[in-house]
């Protein structure tokens, strides 16, 4: 079955894809978005949304505060040798995936674009001048202008390179801690280094904690290679997340799990009509908490380069000028962080530094669409 040609295909209904199929919409342009997902989901992410993430959410009318975003105000650098906390240099929340993406689809179809939930997209390839799409149900859909906004998973045919840091496994988990530690953690994200590796846990809506880890393949493999290890590891290498977490109640029946995640990749170049947005364009590493933001701000500047005419490569290129050096640095700092813990010492002998690294590893305010 075919469907009628759509001036863009966007396959993948994330923050990223979202965006540029709602900002095409509402400049007149008929969007298909192909989404895989049939209902609300979690997704591994650490659901930090920057000052840059709630600027682009403003622009696509989503009502944070109405949804129950939680305000988050400090940050707290969770050290063998202690602790440094400062304020966040910028207006930040927390708002779980799976309601935040629902938010984003139904705002999407409002705006006119064709939704296309339980749509399993396999195969996407060049021809006659299109790009043509198909679904596990034979469904075929072509444009001269694909979307590729897959986030963390990659369309076969369409890998990413490996990143420039690699071997690292992701987990996330959501707990009900303690009133004590609710109260504790209050309205602070809290980065928590350990040696193979770094966790953030932060209060999301509904009075929950999310905690996303990163750890190294080899402190995975001491552990056991199963999150029943990871437990007991962390236990042993970090007292500040085993009283966080003691009496803390898990909510999901099992972590989700992401590895072979490109930390550091950035597109460099496209062909012609297929545009990387999300993590198919840029993976910064999750210590940043900007993921997001990059996210919907690389949908927005796909959107703003397609509709003034631009090529998919002018918008890659551009978007690795704003992006690019921002990016590398956040990397080198992430593997410092897991190589080398104790490194980190040095902002307890410098104020203000985390506010500075934070400014470094940001999308740059001036890149910001308005």
């Amino acid at each position: 079955m075919s469907y009628p040609d759509a001036d863009a295909l966007v396959v993948g209904g994330g923050l990223a894809g979202c965006t540029v199929a709602t900002e095409l919409a509402r400049a007149g342009r008929r969007a298909v978005l192909l989404e895989r997902s049939k209902a609300a989901h979690h997704k591994v992410c650490g659901e930090f949304l920057s000052g840059e993430a709630i600027h682009y959410l403003s622009r696509l009318n989503v009502d944070l505060a109405a949804l129950g975003a939680v305000a988050l105000r400090s940050v707290r650098l969770v050290l063998r040798s202690g602790v440094v906390e400062e304020k966040l240099p910028f207006a930040a929340y927390s708002l779980t995936r799976s309601l935040l993406d629902e938010e984003l689809l139904r705002g999407a179809a409002v705006a006119g674009v064709d939704v296309q939930r339980n749509t399993n997209v396999e195969t996407l390839k060049a021809e006659n001048a299109a790009w043509w799409v198909s679904d596990r149900d034979d469904r075929t859909f072509r444009s001269k202008d694909v979307f590729l906004a897959t986030g963390k998973y990659d369309l076969r045919g369409f890998p990413r390179p490996a990143g420039t840091h690699r071997g690292l496994v992701a987990f996330k988990m959501y707990y009900r801690l303690t009133p004590q530690q609710h109260a504790e953690l209050g309205d602070a994200i809290e980065l928590i280094l350990f040696p193979g590796g770094y966790a953030g846990l932060q209060p999301v809506e509904g009075g929950r904690v999310n905690l996303c880890l990163l750890v190294t393949g080899g402190c995975l493999k001491a552990a056991g290679s199963k999150w029943a290890g990871v437990l007991p590891y962390l236990e042993r290498n970090s007292s500040y997340l085993t009283k966080r977490l003691n009496g803390a109640t898990p909510l999901l029946e099992s972590p989700l799990t992401a590895s072979r995640i490109p930390y550091g990749h950035m597109q460099a170049s496209s062909s012609e009509g297929l545009w990387h947005v999300g993590d198919q364009a840029a993976v910064i590493p999750s210590f940043c908490g900007d993921g997001m933001a990059i996210a919907l701000h690389s949908g927005a500047m796909a959107a703003h380069h397609f509709l003034k005419g631009d090529g998919a490569a002018v918008y890659q290129a551009r978007l690795r000028s704003q992006l690019g050096r921002r990016l590398a640095i956040a990397t080198r700092l992430s593997q410092v962080m897991v190589a080398w813990p104790g490194a980190a010492q040095v902002v307890k002998m410098a104020p203000g530094l985390l506010s500075f690294i934070a400014s470094m590893t940001r999308i740059p305010d001036t890149a910001l669409l308005r």
